[in-house]
């Protein structure tokens, strides 16, 4: 990682306090990263966090705390310390180690990557909703909320609504009529459900299930030729192509806490469409071409787009939808 991807990173991290509400501030147009002093700690430092304390109203402590959570999950940082008055001191990695650590922690977690304690402690209950759309994004949303630790449900019993009209399961599909009313944000219309029918690269629902079916598919092709997923050194000679994919896959968790805290399930959806785009535009450096032998490089990449599918399929089921072996 280069002081420029630094930045980058740490700019990252702000945006995305800012979109989950943990800060409330103008999102600056670069982050400064520079060399560590000597005696200082770690390789790079920055004083973003004392730079955005005034204007979030936040103490620079508080400020370096909230992006320190989400720095310790980027590629490429393999520590973050808070020194002095709030400054941010960064110990880098190399991004094929820290590739590893994520790609294992997915196998490990499974379908349950991205849960967590994050909103522990917090009581929640909801008013049992009557129009059936609503009954759909809140029962979504106490799933999320349960995911994050809290404890979520409705003040009392829950009723089983049908979905409106021209989203009823009979026209659609569980799958279709879900998503077409989780995709939107909860402010929002309906997507039209008719196109969500269709097998086309338009078709949000459609990529991510394909996305998934892909890596099935993947995992029983490598199986073929004799080669099974990698998960001591992910990504050996194929990190330019899978820097998007991994960025993707290590913000997941944080998009599930800021779905949960903002009851809006359409992040999730919108988070799963990133996915799915970014691993089929790698699905093609996984297995060999023509007379080339698998190598641990094919089994790095088949490790990768195994971790994928498991986010896809997760997320997926957060909103209630199938995730099929074959599309």
């Amino acid at each position: 990682m280069t002081p420029a991807d630094l930045s980058l990173t740490v700019l990252h991290a702000v945006r995305s306090a800012v979109d989950d509400g943990a800060l409330r501030v103008d999102v600056p147009p670069r982050v400064k990263v520079e060399r560590a002093r000597p005696g200082g700690v770690g390789e790079y430092a920055s004083n973003v966090a004392l730079a955005l304390a005034r204007p979030a109203g936040r103490t620079a402590l508080d400020v370096a705390g909230i992006l320190k959570e989400r720095l310790l999950r980027a590629p490429g940082v393999r520590g973050v310390e808070i020194t002095g008055p709030g400054f941010l001191n960064f110990s880098l990695r190399r991004d094929t180690d820290t590739a590893a650590d994520l790609v294992r922690a997915i196998r490990d977690a499974g379908t349950a990557y991205g849960t967590g304690t994050a909103l522990a402690g917090t009581a929640v209950r909801f008013a049992e909703p009557v129009e059936p759309r609503a009954a759909l994004v809140t029962g979504t949303v106490v799933r999320l909320l349960a995911g994050q630790g809290a404890d979520a449900g409705y003040g009392g019993t829950e009723r089983i609504h049908v979905m409106p009209g021209a989203y009823a399961e009979g026209a659609l599909g569980s799958d279709a009529a879900r998503w077409a009313l989780l995709r939107a944000a909860p402010q929002d219309r309906p997507l039209d459900g008719p196109p969500l029918l269709a097998r086309h690269e338009r078709n949000g629902l459609f990529r991510v299930q394909y996305a998934y079916s892909r890596t099935r598919r993947l995992l029983v092709n490598g199986g073929q030729l004799g080669f099974t997923p990698l998960y001591e050194e992910p990504l050996r000679d194929a990190l330019p192509d899978a820097v998007p994919l991994l960025r993707l896959l290590g913000d997941h968790p944080l998009v599930l806490a800021a779905a949960a805290r903002h009851r809006a399930p359409d992040r999730v959806a919108r988070q799963l469409e990133a996915v799915a785009d970014a691993l089929l535009g790698f699905q093609h450096t996984v297995l060999p071409l023509g007379d080339e032998k698998p190598s641990a490089a094919h089994r790095s990449r088949l490790a990768l787009a195994e971790a994928a599918g498991t986010v896809l399929a997760g997320g997926l089921s957060v909103l209630g939808i199938s995730a099929p072996d074959r599309i």
